[in-house]
Formats: structure tokens, sequence, C-alpha cells
């Protein structure tokens, strides 16, 4: 099955400390994706960081919960690269995917703070350009809440 790729970025009117300290949270990470999308996360778990999160190797399985309790797809989140206030970098495996590459990054700009999702993936199942429209879709629906959350212009 062929990798796919997708970008979405979006500038937010906050500094990156700001959105930093949104986005690395699993309230913040699930508000992203609600309502039709929640991931579990293990109750001691309250951000990602250096101190929670170890690097380079498997953090923990988050189910990836349609509607916020049906289960339909696993992620096996390992955290290759942290950069608390900057952003991420995510290599895991998923039930739907052979390969799930995640980068969030984090840049100041004039107008506040501008966050580039990055994504690399290889789905498991037939047909990928689905799977790549599925993400794309998800992840436009996350910078649209990330907007709507701080205030940001729609685009």
């Amino acid at each position: 099955m062929s990798e796919q790729r997708c970008e979405i970025e979006s500038v937010l009117p906050a500094t990156t400390d700001v959105v930093w300290a949104r986005v690395s949270t699993p309230e913040g990470i699930n508000d992203e994706l609600k309502p039709v999308l929640r991931m579990t996360v293990p109750r001691h778990l309250r951000t990602i960081d250096v101190d929670t999160i170890p690097i380079g190797r498997k953090a923990f399985r988050s189910w990836v919960l349609l509607f916020g309790f049906i289960p339909f797809d696993y992620d096996d989140l390992t955290i290759v690269r942290l950069d608390p206030g900057r952003g991420f970098l995510e290599r895991s495996t998923m039930l739907s995917q052979r390969m799930w590459e995640h980068e969030r990054m984090l840049e100041a700009v004039p107008e506040g703070t501008k966050v580039t999702d990055r994504l690399r993936f290889q789905p498991r199942f037939p047909p990928a350009h689905m799977h790549r429209a599925i993400v794309a879709r998800i992840f436009r629906h996350r910078h649209q809440r990330l907007r709507r959350y701080f205030g940001a212009a729609e685009t």
C-alpha cells in the first residue's frame, strides 16, 4: 500500500506557550477531535511532556473511539521527538495504519502562533486515497476546532 501525506496549518492569535498549554493535554487533543472522535489516555497523564512520556518507545495504547464510545482503531503511541512549546514527532503503528507519523510544529509569527500538522502514513487496507481523504478531513476539523477555541478567523 502506498505512503500517503498531507499537511494542514493554521495561525492562532495566541502565544506559542498558550497554544502549547492547550494542545499538549488530553483535554485539548480530545476537544480538537470531538464530537466525532475521542482518544483514550491513561488517567495519570495530564500533559505531554518529557517527564510523563517516554521518548523513542511506546508510551501507551490509545483507543480511537467513534462518537466518543465505539472503539474502531488504536494508536500504539510513540513520541520520538518532543520539544515542549515547539512541537513533537510521533511515529506509531495503528490498527488501520502500518506506519503513522504525525509531526505538530508551533512557530511564533507576528499574528500569534502558526500550527502545522504534517502527516505521513501507510494504510493497511485499500483504497489508500480514501484513507488520505479521511485523515485530511479529520485534521481540517481539528484545525477548525483550534481556530474556534482561540478565536481565530475561519479560513
